[in-house]
């Protein structure tokens, strides 16, 4: 298989290397990593209204998320006081 030597500045390489999963070599990570797409690349898939529910939606989750870890931690509490 041919290759191609490229440089990259010393701040590319460390974000690259800690994306660099165990046995991976540096090819396969930049496979992997060029297959992923970037938000870029998927603006305005969504229509305005699909984007606005879907924002709100995070938002419900992100809210019973927090209330759930709010109760939890205070049954969590409540237990250790005993």
């Amino acid at each position: 298989m041919a290759t191609k030597t490229i440089s990259l500045d010393e701040e590319a390489y460390e974000r690259l290397k800690a994306r660099k999963k165990e046995g991976e070599s540096f090819s396969e990570t930049v496979k992997r990593l060029a297959g992923e797409r970037s938000w870029n690349e998927v603006t305005g898939i969504l229509s305005e209204d699909e984007a606005a529910d879907l924002e709100t939606a995070i938002e419900e989750g992100r809210t019973k998320s927090r209330e759930r870890s709010d109760r939890l931690t205070a049954e969590l509490d409540d237990k250790t006081s005993e």
